[in-house]
């Protein structure tokens, strides 16, 4: 047993105050422990440059020990932010491992690939906390979504130990200021879920007063008109009134299964991190947050009342020794083995095994999709990509009863671009549902379903909409690797966008590569519609997050068209398509290049060999190495801007990996560094169009070296 652990269990039996129903020599234990886990890192660790990046959490500890002692249901779920550390020793994490993340050692959290005070905690027979992101206020939608995922399984797929299990989010006062809180306060009022939002208020945001973050100072009061919504509020540093409002907050959303707000004032006793001196607060102010220090007011709360001067002495000290321990055993863990730096990007398998992540989607719990048939067995007349997209999806919805489609539009409507119609008549509101215009409420909302052992699939209805959404995108990419694959969110964000008859800043840009850059996530870009269903059903069951490109010219383009290839077609990622084979150049695209280069290599008179990516992450790096190989020349042809898009990627490859291979120096032929123009004369002159296609396939076919 931990050194941890042997404390807990040689803690006398409990002592409870018959007003709360609290184990209060345990909140005393678990309240020393920690302030003896802040000092010796502030005292000792951190001048030793063993802690690089410390946060205190003094001021706060009591009250989140209270809560966290109330989160018993194996089901409950908890985002936290980087000051909850006393919450995590509440909720059964050992002195050791919390010690040992801020010394980024292996065993703890992260295995020091992150901040040691960016918390997880799979839920193993106990609540599970979600992987914690230093952005703030990142950690309020997905709680959104767990809260949502536990309504889910409890009412429409039945399962009954999910009746009881709430949301519960941590945030700072200033963090109410963020988009993520609002975000996640209107879907749980709309929607009515169970989710406690826990406040912890200690005036200040860094060095900003509250006064600034929101009017009055007060987001409680700001709220109280809030439909749907219970207000609690107090003081965290008062033990009885604390544990009573905590008691009542967690009792009344399990109750309820609806929203509710508990804000608790608490003293920030030290500066934002360990290197804040807090010269900003007025001597008075510093002076009064002293006088409410909660270790001293539950000090007085329970001596002599539940325990004498010498238990309470006694007690602290036992605590200190036993994070002494911890410390001494978190120092003696090895450092992190840098030869595996680069593993748990994406899902991994060993000895032909997938190597499963703890939680997140639904391989942990057993629930493993069919492969799938690469081979495509069309039938039926031609149809166009918006329609393979619907039946695959609606195929899919059929075979995974834990699969839901939300967006913007995406319900009665059927999407604004038609791919979801008709879906939520067949398979009800609970799995085809609408959402409120926030794009990062829809993507963080998806990650707290997919821990939550669900399989969002989640619609932005065009590329450059993804913007507001870009921190929850990049934290969920990140999540299995930051977590050493303790955790991962498959996903599937379907994302349109591309030129459609004309062009615009807003609705037209494509820019994929930002999410091939985007680490974690695998990108789709299909050009036809036999495509399009194969790569959509491959990320439907598969186990990494996807960006599902939908390029707007082809979901109803005559070229895109092909017959339906059956329910259990799969592209796999990663693997071209040769469109044409040739012997003099080789032409690289994807997307609704593609057409525009087959039409141009066949009146071009050169031997042109056509490959199709069809995904940029992983994208088919050999297939073109080989291609160039025999063909000795290389066109790359993308929409995207020509500086920094994908296919400087594909040109750095070919320089390093193929440089004796070739012929000719390697072409890009993109739109110029603008943003995509609306008048269609503009956007043809912007889009590389057949001609132009043409006269750069002569051009590098005839290039010859002198």
């Amino acid at each position: 047993m931990s050194p941890s652990s042997l404390a807990l269990t040689g803690v006398p039996e409990p002592s409870a105050d018959p007003g709360t129903q609290v184990d209060w020599q345990r909140v005393a234990f678990l309240l020393q422990a920690s302030r003896s886990l802040d000092e010796i890192e502030e005292l000792r660790l951190v001048p030793e440059r063993k802690v690089l990046y410390q946060f205190s959490a003094r001021g706060h500890d009591l009250a989140q020990i209270l809560l966290g002692l109330r989160l018993t249901d194996p089901h409950d779920g908890v985002t936290v932010y980087y000051r909850s550390r006393p919450l995590m020793l509440a909720l059964g994490v050992s002195l050791a491992d919390a010690a040992g993340g801020p010394l980024a050692r292996q065993g703890s959290f992260s295995g020091g690939r992150d901040i040691g005070v960016v918390f997880n905690l799979p839920g193993r027979n106990g609540p599970t906390v979600l992987p914690a992101c230093g952005g703030v206020g990142a950690q309020y939608t997905p709680a959104a979504g767990w809260a949502q995922a536990l309504r889910f399984r409890h009412e429409t797929l039945g399962e009954a130990a999910y009746a009881t299990g709430i949301g519960v989010v941590l945030g700072g006062d200033a963090s109410t200021a963020t988009n993520g809180f609002w975000s996640a306060l209107n879907v749980a009022t709309t929607l009515q879920l169970p989710l406690l939002f826990y406040i912890e208020d200690n005036g200040y945001g860094i060095s900003v007063s509250s006064q600034l973050q929101t009017p009055g100072g007060n987001i409680a009061a700001n709220l109280r008109s809030f439909r749907g919504l219970t207000i609690l509020e107090g003081s965290g540093s008062d033990p009885q009134q604390a544990a009573q409002l905590t008691g009542e907050a967690v009792a009344r959303v399990r109750g309820t299964r609806a929203p509710l707000l508990l804000r608790l004032t608490v003293p920030r006793l030290n500066g934002h991190s360990g290197q804040d001196t807090q010269a900003y607060k007025p001597a008075q102010l510093l002076a009064q947050e002293r006088a409410r220090d909660p270790l001293a007011c539950l000090e007085e709360y329970l001596v002599p009342r539940l325990m004498s001067g010498g238990d309470w002495s006694a007690l602290a000290q036992r605590a200190r020794t036993e994070v002494l321990q911890a410390v001494e055993a978190a120092l003696a863990r090895p450092q992190p083995d840098a030869r595996e730096l680069t593993r748990f990007v994406f899902s991994e398998h060993e000895h032909g095994q997938i190597v499963m992540q703890e939680q997140g989607g639904l391989g942990p719990e057993g629930v493993l999709p069919p492969a799938g048939d690469p081979q495509p067995r069309p039938a039926g007349a031609r149809i166009n990509m918006l329609t393979a997209i619907r039946r695959t999806l609606e195929s899919e919805l059929a075979r995974n009863p834990r699969m839901v489609v939300f967006g913007e539009d995406v319900g009665p409507k059927g999407g604004v671009h038609g791919a979801t119609l008709g879906l939520q008549d067949k398979f009800g509101a609970a799995r085809v549902f609408d959402t409120s215009l926030s794009e990062e409420g829809i993507i963080g909302r998806a990650v707290g379903m997919a821990i939550a052992g669900l399989l969002p699939v989640a619609e932005i209805q065009f590329r450059k909409y993804a913007d507001p959404a870009a921190e929850q995108l990049n934290d969920c990419g990140t999540l299995r690797w930051r977590t050493r694959n303790r955790f991962a969110a498959p996903m599937v964000v379907r994302m349109p966008g591309g030129f459609f008859k004309c062009g615009d800043p807003w609705h037209s840009q494509t820019n994929e590569v930002a999410w091939v850059h985007g680490i974690g996530w695998q990108v789709a870009v299909p050009s036809n519609a036999q495509d399009a269903a194969g790569l959509l059903r491959a990320a439907l069951r598969g186990n990494d997050p996807v960006i599902f490109f939908e390029h707007r010219a082809m979901l109803d383009g005559a070229w895109a068209r092909r017959p339906y290839p059956g329910d259990d077609f799969v592209v796999p990622f990663g693997q071209a398509h040769t469109v044409r084979a040739g012997r003099e150049l080789t032409v690289v695209t994807w997307g609704a290049m593609v057409e525009r280069c087959e039409q141009a290599a066949a009146e071009s008179h050169v031997d042109v060999e056509l490959l199709d990516l069809r995904t940029l992450s992983p994208w088919d790096r050999e297939a073109v190495r080989q291609s160039v190989a025999r063909t000795r020349r290389c066109l790359v042809v993308h929409e995207d801007n020509l500086t920094a898009g994908f296919g400087a990627e594909i040109a750095a490859t070919l320089a390093q990996e193929s440089f004796c291979d070739l012929d000719a120096p390697v072409e890009r032929l993109a739109m110029p560094d603008i943003p995509s123009p609306h008048n269609p004369l503009l956007l043809e002159a912007a889009v590389p169009g057949v001609t132009r296609i043409i006269e750069a396939i002569r051009r590098i076919a005839s290039f010859c070296r002198i």
